[in-house]
């Protein structure tokens, strides 16, 4: 908040967004963003009015969305696999309600979902949601477990699609927030590929050149991947959301 700092990466252990206000639940105790989100709220109440989270962990933050759902001052955007973990969470038609409905956006996504999905998802509804909303500080659910080496999901991102997306909503903390963004580790569970994608995106939030990046040995595999491009009926579920949330 001083800006001593320009963000943050915090490599918190165990994960989250799945803990609920009451309870611990799929591998999470204590929800930190959810915890922070509110922190923020109540400690700087002059200059934090408003809060985005942004959760792209392959499992749906059902956690991070029960904490807020009836809140207006906290923004929650899951891009999430369909119908993976919680069952029967994170739908198109999970809103919220009361004062919050509409402040809680879900995009589930097909298995199967990669490069072309992910980045028309981002331009269709996450960035035109956060610069909507003007938040006053960024929040993201940093998951893993999206790559194409998990073994708890069926997506197809790389390091260079995380790289992506933390260039994405540094520019949005920019342009909205005054660059007040603060990343939290959330799931990703293969043991050689997560530390490709940790290290994008903290080298993306340093802004260190790409010619000084550490080099992803993986990457040329994974990007060959056929029907990494956007899908029709990935597109569809995309369109859907956008359309529900007065997008396009």
């Amino acid at each position: 908040m001083a800006r001593d700092i320009a963000n943050a990466y915090a490599l918190v252990r165990p994960p989250g967004h799945h803990a609920v206000p009451d309870a611990g639940m799929g591998f999470c105790i204590f929800n930190s963003v959810a915890i922070a989100a509110r922190h923020l709220l109540k400690s700087y109440p002059n200059q934090i009015r408003k809060i985005a989270i942004v959760d792209y962990d392959v499992h749906h933050g059902n956690g991070t969305q029960e904490s807020f759902w009836n809140d207006d001052d906290v923004l929650f955007v899951s891009i999430h696999q369909d119908s993976n973990y919680p069952l029967d969470s994170g739908t198109i038609q999970e809103i919220g309600s009361g004062n919050g409905k509409g402040t809680t956006i879900n995009i589930p996504l097909p298995p199967g979902s990669g490069t072309g999905s992910y980045d028309y998802a981002f331009q269709t509804v996450i960035i035109p949601a956060l610069k909507r909303f003007n938040p006053d500080f960024i929040l993201v659910s940093s998951g893993f477990d999206a790559s194409y080496a998990d073994p708890l999901s069926a997506m197809m991102l790389s390091s260079s699609d995380f790289r992506n997306f933390t260039k994405y909503l540094v520019n949005v903390a920019e342009d909205c927030c005054e660059g007040r963004i603060v990343f939290a580790h959330e799931g990703g569970y293969s043991e050689v590929y997560v530390p490709f994608c940790g290290i994008a995106v903290i080298e993306e939030l340093m802004g260190i050149d790409k010619d000084h990046v550490i080099k992803d040995p993986f990457l040329q595999e994974v990007t060959r991947w056929g029907y990494q491009n956007l899908q029709q009926h990935q597109k569809i579920v995309v369109d859907q959301v956008a359309t529900l949330h007065q997008l396009k």
